[in-house]
């Protein structure tokens, strides 16, 4: 796997070791034609036009070979296609894999799967395999919470699913999950995990979202968000109408448009690498460039986070703590206390993996890293740094060098003392950081908090506290900037100060000072709301 760098603490390759390699070397295929990248690359190669998608659409049907496979992750829903209950809606799943005749070990058959006349691995076929393979992980290790849930549900030990109605979480709402994995899906699984270099359990983009979408009408793209459907679903989801099909393509269409959002991105670093070299004569021209790619982001920003509001009506709330079940993880959970064995790897030894998670996204990392936000040095961050090897390895690397690289250039140093214009597209890309956050909190508060008092999220971590961690991160360097950057006193003065304290030519409309000004007022609201909210849900769970 690729080396993981910590954003709580900015860094730079060391003295010793080889210098960054510019981004075309990095990323050669970013801007090519998808469509020309062969089944050997990986799906998830970053590219202009797909973003953090796959670079091609998702296999739906796998290889004839692994048919039973296929056949399994078919039958297995709590309601299939056709609306008739599939073996997790009457808790036979289990069953049907111990007898041993549904399924057999087809981990040998991995190496059969390569790109015609080519002899390589072919990837997708990989990745779908991935995808179908850790559904059915999933709905073995979690059936019994599945059921336990159902039942203490229907008995009145959870009587509305609202976090108010009963005051024993943990095992009291799920049981416990089963604590093997049989070797005809863990041996699979691993192996296939290996060549993907991610860890063997479900994971966001190459399971239960990125990868799990097909169209409708391909000729319309993914702007349509009613165009696009399920491939594997463990509850209800492969009726689009459902909330669990609208949690995850809410997802899909939020991605679909993240291309010219990393393009914005490695454009403002070209600027003000541009700039930091010797000899630019046209600095004006520069300076205008970096300001037409940080408009770029705002405006990807502002339609992807437009599709993220669409979750509420396309996910009832009510709905989420049903399929939820089937996504927890096995790290930190109560469901699993002593690990899971997958049955001949690992030593046989009990193991555990984080859960899949929205927070494993790339989206707001990559903004992270452009706009340089610290992060707290604590063991939230820890399991934010942790979330990392869950992305796909492409995704992994265009993280890991834009942090690089943003720390090389010091992008917010630039950005915030350069021009006041600069240091106001600066701050209006923090609060784009800052409302995803937010409506993600709102999001947690409304479909998790207020409905259950398990303590886990489906990841691992702590469910009250972990986002208000990086959320109240970001508003405080928001405060900052506002602060130190000169924009304060611009609001309130009419004047720019720049880094070195000489004062700038101003150039910034009244409106511009009119929409800071809003900006700051809604941190200084919600970061106040913020602490008040959590401190009542700690509370409320004895939690420090």
């Amino acid at each position: 796997m690729a080396p993981y760098l910590d954003t709580s603490a900015p860094s730079s390759p060391k003295d010793n070791s080889p210098p960054l390699p510019s981004f075309k070397e990095a990323f050669p295929h970013f801007y090519k034609d998808p469509n020309t990248l062969p089944h050997s690359f990986d799906p998830f190669t970053v590219n202009a036009v797909t973003g953090f998608l796959p670079t091609a659409l998702p296999i739906k049907d796998l290889p004839a070979t692994f048919s039973a496979v296929q056949k399994l992750v078919e039958v297995m829903p709590v309601q299939k296609l056709d609306g008739a209950p599939g073996l997790l809606g009457t808790y036979t799943f289990g069953e049907a894999i111990d007898s041993g005749e549904a399924l057999l070990d087809l981990t040998e058959h991995i190496d059969e799967l390569r790109v015609a006349g080519t002899g390589k691995l072919d990837l997708h076929v990989i990745t779908a395999l991935f995808r179908d393979y850790s559904f059915l992980a999933s709905g073995y290790l979690l059936e019994p919470c599945w059921k336990t849930w159902n039942e203490r549900r229907a008995g009145g030990v959870i009587p509305d699913g609202s976090a108010s109605s009963y005051s024993a979480p943990g095992p009291a709402e799920y049981g416990y999950g089963r604590s093997k994995l049989p070797s005809c899906i863990a041996r699979p699984l691993v192996k296939l995990a290996e060549i993907l270099a991610i860890p063997p359990f479900m994971s966001y983009a190459a399971s239960y979202a990125l990868y799990n979408y097909y169209l409708e009408d391909p000729a319309l793209g993914h702007e349509m968000y009613d165009d696009i459907r399920l491939v594997r679903a463990f509850e209800k989801g492969l009726d689009p109408a459902s909330s669990e099909a609208g949690f995850i393509l809410t997802h899909v269409h939020m991605v679909s448009l993240t291309g010219p959002l990393i393009k914005g991105v490695i454009e403002v670093m070209d600027g003000v690498g541009m700039l930091a070299k010797s000899g630019v004569t046209d600095k004006t021209k520069q300076v205008s460039k970096i300001e037409e790619a940080l408009s770029l982001i705002l405006a990807q920003m502002s339609k992807i986070e437009a599709n993220m509001e669409r979750m509420w009506a396309n996910s009832r709330p009510k709905d989420y703590t049903t399929y939820r079940t089937f996504i927890f993880g096995i790290t930190s959970q109560p469901l699993f206390p002593d690990g899971v064995v997958y049955e001949g790897c690992f030593g046989d030894k009990p193991v555990d993996f984080r859960g899949e998670s929205g927070a494993n996204d790339s989206i707001i990392p990559l903004l992270d890293n452009l706009c340089q936000v610290p992060m707290p040095k604590n063991p939230l961050t820890d399991i934010l740094r942790e979330f990392r090897e869950y992305r796909p390895e492409s995704q992994r690397s265009l993280l890991n060098w834009t942090e690089c690289k943003a720390n090389i250039l010091n992008t917010r140093s630039f950005l915030t003392t350069t021009s006041p214009r600069l240091a106001i597209l600066y701050l209006r890309v923090l609060n784009h950081i800052r409302s995803f956050r937010w409506r993600h909190w709102m999001f947690v508060r409304e479909y998790i908090i207020k409905r259950t008092k398990y303590p886990v999220a489906t990841g691992g971590s702590p469910i009250v506290t972990w986002l208000p961690n990086q959320l109240s991160a970001v508003m405080e360097l928001m405060e900052g900037v506002y602060r130190d950057s000169g924009l304060m006193a611009l609001v309130e003065e009419g004047m720019f100060h720049g880094g070195g304290g000489e004062e700038l030519e101003e150039g910034v409309s009244g409106t511009e000072k009119k929409v800071v000004k809003e900006i700051m007022e809604v941190v200084e609201e919600q970061k106040a709301r913020l602490e008040k909210e959590v401190r009542k849900y700690c509370m409320e769970r004895c939690l420090k």
